[in-house]
């Protein structure tokens, strides 16, 4: 089969379902081709100790295997695969994600709620009217509820709550009984959940709201079917849907026109859920849509193709935000980046490694706003714990190690927990980011220094062009110490100076 280079694709690995989406970008704009997804209920096989138990990953696996199908025009660059809450909270998600990235030969990225918030807005927005006025956007998903309100394409508030149709069936309905007790305390316990974002968005406001996933869908699909609304859904029509659901003593009885039979299980968990979600924040209507994460994922992967990546946003927002000296670190980006130009054919680094030695290099200083001492350990917690739009949970976890191993020791123990061939490339990284910024230890250049790097059996061979050597003694002098320490990574250092 031939390649498509026009294709794109996402899959969302959600807690309750696996989505897939292939479209074709035509002139700027996505062109969904085939829609797909399957029940999986990853969530639902995570046990009390955290972990996916075997059934739940080998469901998922045989899910995925379908879904390879559907991959074999589309080129790899072009397909974005992305888990979520289940994936995010199971201690042994890294047995699934690794089976799981052989079948397919694409990255699985696990994203923090926010991230996913981000994406779901990306998602909805782009299925919308680009009227003004704000949005509330919620989606109920398998293990979480994201709550954004946003503004035509941009968010402006994202939060992901703890709580989803599984997880809530799971604590509520463990053994399918429909108890007036069991829902109404599911109910009680969406609102508690939402009183930590309720008055803060209440104040932000909004003019509409906007439901998004297969768990709102379906209500809507119910409440239209009974006659109760003739689109989306009213406060009315889901306190009727609660009493009808009260009539029933079992999932397993749930007999509804509009109901899909393989939601019942998850079903008064998701409406006693978006109960809450109306009681909390006063809502009367809402509407659905049919954008949701996927659709957000393609999207973001069209942007990052057009050169409008949102991590570049997110990064010059906190270089903003902790007081970076941008000159200083455009100086030491520019430095970094033609080292790793130099370099990467013999380290056999891509095109996404040198994005991330980028960045590192612009954020390298934002630890200095807590400390000027151990101000690199300072911007690694800082990096790891903020919200980073656009980044991954994996993406964000090698940023914050870079940043830690950018100056004094080389400590390798915070690439424990990293596979070893991940744990080299980010140590030769760590090695090009050391040295950019020791070649711009002297805050007042304005140009980057021209330096050649070759890489000769093991050894980094550094010669000059310039006068770098004879105007900055004492930056050479750190350089010339800075090698002294590579050994630890299984490398050396030459400089080649004129004499």
């Amino acid at each position: 089969m031939s390649v498509d280079t026009n294709a794109i694709a996402a899959i969302d690995l959600g807690s309750n379902s696996f989505h897939l989406v292939v479209a074709r970008e035509e002139q700027g704009e996505i062109r969904v081709q085939e829609k797909l997804g399957e029940k999986v209920q990853l969530a639902a096989g995570i046990g009390k100790d955290k972990r996916l138990s075997d059934e739940a990953i080998e469901r998922g696996l045989a899910c995925l295997a379908r879904f390879s199908e559907r991959l074999k025009n589309v080129p790899k660059d072009r397909v974005r695969i992305v888990g979520t809450n289940a994936l995010r909270v199971a201690k042994n998600s890294s047995d699934f994600i690794q089976q799981a990235r052989e079948m397919l030969g694409s990255p699985i990225e696990v994203i923090a709620g926010r991230e996913e918030a981000r994406l779901i807005y990306l998602g909805v927005s782009h299925t919308l009217s680009d009227d003004a006025g704000a949005k509330l956007v919620v989606d109920i998903g398998g293990g979480s509820t994201e709550f954004i309100i946003g503004e035509r394409f941009e968010p402006i508030e994202m939060e992901s709550l703890h709580m989803g149709c599984v997880s809530y069936r799971t604590r509520y309905f463990s053994d399918g009984k429909i108890k007036r007790k069991n829902f109404d305390q599911a109910v009680l316990a969406a609102r508690m959940e939402l009183q930590s974002i309720r008055d803060h968005y209440l104040a932000t406001g909004w003019q509409d709201s906007i439901g998004s996933s297969g768990t709102i869908r379906n209500i809507e699909r119910v409440v239209v079917a009974r006659g109760w609304t003739e689109s989306g859904i009213t406060r009315e029509s889901l306190d009727k849907l609660r009493s009808l659901i009260l009539s029933y003593r079992h999932v397993d009885e749930l007999d509804i026109e509009g109901l899909k039979p393989e939601r019942k299980s998850v079903f008064p968990s998701g409406v006693a859920i978006l109960l809450g979600v109306f009681d909390a924040l006063g809502i009367e209507r809402m509407e659905y849509s049919d954008g949701a994460l996927r659709e957000g994922v393609l999207y973001d992967v069209l942007g990052r193709l057009s050169h409008e990546d949102v991590r570049e946003r997110t990064v010059l927002a906190l270089m903003k935000r902790f007081h970076v000296t941008q000159d200083h670190a455009a100086v030491c980006e520019q430095t970094a980046v033609s080292l790793f130009d130099q370099l990467q054919a013999d380290w056999d680094l891509n095109a996404q490694d040198r994005e991330l030695l980028s960045w590192a290099a612009c954020l390298h200083e934002v630890g200095r706003v807590i400390a000027h001492s151990q101000f690199h350990k300072h911007g690694a917690y800082l990096i790891e714990q903020s919200d980073l739009a656009g980044f991954t949970r994996g993406e964000q976890m090698e940023l914050a190690i870079l940043v830690r191993l950018h100056r004094r020791k080389i400590s390798l123990v915070v690439l424990d927990n990293i596979e070893p061939a991940r744990a080299m490339e980010l140590k030769r990284l760590a090695i090009i980011l050391r040295t950019a910024i020791t070649l711009c230890a002297p805050r007042f250049m304005t140009e980057a220094p021209k330096v050649k790097a070759v890489l000769d059996k093991g050894v980094i061979r550094l010669s000059f062009n310039d006068s770098w050597p004879e105007n900055y003694p004492l930056a050479l002098e750190m350089l010339r110490e800075e090698m002294t320490l590579w050994p630890k990574v299984g490398l050396e250092g030459s400089l080649l100076l004129e004499e």
